[in-house]
């Protein structure tokens, strides 16, 4: 994360670069020079969760109370000396940046396959070498603050930028995560999470400064460092020749640093004493090897440009003033360059576009804003390879100004105009139709979506986002819904709500799931109906239904899915008496019953509506788990009578346990199936906060918290002993109030399901059955089917293909 190599040369190298600090005494400065004004850290929450996940126990689905406690602990502590902290978290991975996350789920299977691996070999938790967050953990995370009264915000595109814009734009003490870039941003002190004492609040100051001495730079050339040592936007390999070149040549090689260190050195001594020279007088690209990677790379240098920031490394241009559409595009000068840089100025977010000229052609050629990534890239015709470019004709000077050509799959992006909004529009062509696509039709299902661009989705916003475009593309055709979308997706209220109705596109990280063991489905499988229904609910409408609806884009990580594409998932109709209502109904009207039309709406998800009158007996917080227990039970025909009675336990037994009570308990061993059994049902809290966010909040997110619901080590202990035959009694330990409620709870479950035709049996049941059937690799002789199917449904989980792939990679079908 962030840019490579820079961390260990930081640490080994520069070690000045590093400054011991004390937040109490740099609050107490804070308010003797701004008397009045709270000190403030904003914290990148995604890089703070394995420093706040300090309970021993991580295997087993998670220790949720006693995190909860942890994190508690922490804002604690700050808001004891007077320090506020506001958090982020990330809302949604840019595209520019997808082809790194991939990178990065894909080795955490070869982790996961790992600790599985060790599970098996040791029957015990691996070490903390091999930590790995469980399930669920950023998005609980934000729910836990939020309980906590933190002011918790979650970002429209990666976490990083806002971070550091809040930072600089709220005079922040600080920022508080673990992430190089943080040094390469012109932001407020990065502070590090890691080497953070919370007993006496010290922790590591990066300096930003002292590390530009260090190399002979200013601050403004380290977002062109930053993209030449390669980070989450440029693939190191890319730059890689071009670093050793630099090292050949470079004649101040330190012995005492290590080769990563001196290459470091050596692209910082060719910045300062080569490209400087040229700086504002030529390209980039006439001084770089850039090739066909010139897009990308300004977009890099771009993404480090907080608003109102400009780089001396885009073209200046000549004085003067040009009008293009709707905004004024004036001059800037840089002080340290004494040039005048140009920007644009968007006449109602006020915020200062840079832009950059072209000195062939003497035409002034805006930074693009990519719509998904929010970074800009200087879009002009290469003089090289005569590609012809797209052009836009400005009204007033007659100008021809060339849109965004991305030069890797040769794919040109020129903008139409929508006959009714009359709001321009990106077309893609797509490589193997030839055709030009609005953006959104998916050219395989020729399925087109219903693409808006909302003028009302504007900056002014809690959080003040950097230069981008005004029109949006959206999924969704009503401007009101998705700003209430939007309040709740920065707010931290909702998941995945907001990314269906603004692209289309979701994701999901890695989950504790063994490959080798067939018998359980992926996570992914289990819940994809439920996501289908709430895709149907969220970009249906009235007329046309589910079968309108445009397809999803749904990166989820599971067994043989090699993240080459996107599953191309499609909604599913739900079955409503009357009829799904409107996400206005949902979301907006106060009428009287309104909550219990959006109870059937989330039981529809689930596709459990023949179970309301068993459910409404139920008191919280259980009502939230049997429905997740049943809605399991049905999908999934390995589960057996002791699984269930173990899920039901530990819920019942953790009404009466202390932190440290839990913290206390003592595995006999650790059993692979129940880890991912844990995993399994974490998963379907977290699609519990989708589908209740969706149908506008029926059950209040307390209920479906795992910290209220579910702990890891509790929950392992129940299934062992489960597993060994234990009574009922014997699980709730011997309690007799537990004991009733476990009955009525086990009534209530298996009730629904002999409604859907699906006995839940004992697996003593299953081995005399089915003796003769052949177990799964890495499983014991009772993890098998118990050959039950919900019959008409085409959605269980043993029927699901890969959405829209044409090949299968789903190794768990096979028996």
């Amino acid at each position: 994360m962030g840019v490579r190599g820079l961390q260990g040369f930081v640490r080994s190298s520069c070690p000045h670069i590093c400054m011991v600090v004390n937040f109490k005494e740099l609050a107490e400065h804070h308010r003797s020079r701004h008397p009045g004004g709270t000190p403030t850290i904003v914290v990148d929450a995604m890089c703070c969760l394995r420093y706040w996940y300090t309970p021993d126990s991580w295997i087993c689905g998670g220790q949720w109370r006693e995190y909860f406690s942890s994190l508690r602990e922490f804002v604690k502590t700050f808001t004891a000396v007077g320090i506020k902290l506001v958090f982020f978290f990330d809302g949604m991975v840019e595209q520019s940046k997808r082809d790194e996350w991939v990178k990065r789920r894909l080795r955490n299977n070869r982790e996961i396959a790992k600790i599985f691996h060790y599970i098996k070999s040791h029957r015990e938790q691996p070490g903390r070498n091999m930590f790995f967050i469980p399930s669920g953990l950023a998005i609980f995370t934000q729910f836990a603050l939020k309980a906590l009264g933190q002011e918790t915000l979650c970002s429209l595109q990666e976490a990083d930028y806002e971070v550091a814009s809040y930072g600089l734009q709220n005079n922040c003490l600080g920022i508080l995560g673990e992430d190089t870039d943080y040094l390469i941003y012109d932001t407020c002190p990065y502070f590090s999470i890691s080497e953070l004492s919370l007993d006496s609040l010290d922790t590591i100051m990066l300096c930003r400064e002292k590390l530009c001495q260090s190399l002979g730079l200013s601050l403004s050339d380290l977002p062109l460092l930053a993209c030449l040592l390669g980070n989450d936007i440029i693939p190191e390999g890319m730059f890689e020749s071009f670093r050793y070149k630099c090292l050949s040549s470079y004649t101040s090689v330190k012995e005492n640093f290590d080769k990563k260190g001196n290459i470091i050195l050596a692209v910082a001594d060719h910045i300062s004493k080569v490209l400087r020279l040229h700086q504002g007088e030529k390209k980039l690209e006439e001084m770089l090897p850039l090739g066909p990677n010139k897009a990308l790379f300004y977009k890099g240098v771009a993404s480090y440009l907080l608003p109102g920031q400009k780089s001396p490394w885009f073209f200046q241009k000549p004085k003067g003033v040009v009008t293009l559409d709707n905004q004024v595009l004036s001059m800037s000068s840089d002080p340290k360059s004494k040039q005048e840089a140009p920007v644009c100025t968007d006449p109602e977010s006020k915020q200062e576009v840079p832009m950059c000229t072209d000195p062939e052609s003497k035409q002034e050629v805006l930074l693009y804003t990519h719509p998904e990534s929010k970074q800009e890239v200087p879009v002009y015709t290469d003089p090289e390879s005569k590609q012809e470019v797209p052009m836009c004709t400005d009204p007033e000077s007659k100008q021809e100004v060339p849109m965004y050509t991305d030069p890797e799959p040769k794919q040109e992006f020129p903008l139409c105009t929508h006959p009714e909004s009359r709001q321009e529009v990106l077309l893609c062509t797509h490589p193997e139709s030839k055709r030009k696509l609005p953006v959104g039709m998916d050219p395989e299902f020729n399925l087109e979506a219903p693409l808006c661009t909302n003028p009302e989705i504007k900056q002014e916003d809690l959080v003040n986002m950097g230069p981008e475009v005004k029109q949006q593309i959206t999924m969704v055709p009503d401007p009101e819904i998705l700003k209430v979308a939007r309040a709740h997706h920065v707010q931290a209220e909702s998941y995945l709500v907001y990314n269906v109705m603004s692209s289309g596109e979701v994701e999901c990280s890695n989950s504790l799931e063994d490959a080798m063991d067939q018998a359980l489905p992926s996570q992914a499988f289990v819940y994809r109906p439920v996501r289908q229904r709430v895709y149907s609910l969220l970009l249906g409408d009235s007329e046309g239904g589910a079968s309108a609806c445009p397809t999803v884009k749904e990166w989820f990580v599971y067994s043989g899915n090699p993240l080459r594409q996107p599953d191309l998932v499609r909604p599913l109709q739900m079955s409503i008496p009357g009829g799904t209502p409107s996400l206005k109904l949902l979301w907006l009207s106060q009428e009287a019953g309104l909550q219990a039309q959006r109870l059937d709406t989330l039981l529809a998800c689930f596709d459990l509506s023949s179970s309301r009158e068993e459910l409404q007996v139920v008191e919280s917080p259980f009502q939230a788990l049997c429905c997740l227990l049943i809605y399991l039970f049905v999908q999934v025909d390995t589960l057996c009578l002791e699984d269930l009675h173990a899920f039901i336990a530990q819920a019942l037994c953790l009404e009466g346990k202390t932190t440290m009570e839990l913290a206390d308990l003592q595995l006999d061993h650790v059993d692979p199936r129940a880890v991912q059994l844990g995993t399994l049902l974490v998963r379907g809290l977290t699609t519990l906060v989708l589908v209740n966010s969706a149908c506008g909040f029926p059950w209040k997110t307390s209920d479906f918290m795992p910290w209220n619901l579910f702990d890891g080590k509790l929950f392992h202990q129940k299934y062992l002993q489960s597993e060994k035959g234990y009574t009922a009694e014997a699980l709730v330990e011997q309690h007799r109030s537990w004991l009733t409620r476990f009955h009525a709870l086990k009534s209530v479950v298996c009730k629904a399901c002999m409604k859907e035709n699906r006995p839940i049996v004992s697996r003593r049941h299953w081995r005399s059955h089915h003796s003769g059937r052949r177990g799964r690799q890495g499983s014991s002789d009772h993890r098998m089917s118990s050959g039950y199917s919900r019959s008409g449904q085409g959605q269980h989980w043993r029927d699901q293909g890969p959405g829209s792939r044409q090949y299968d990679p789903d190794q768990w079908r096979r028996y």
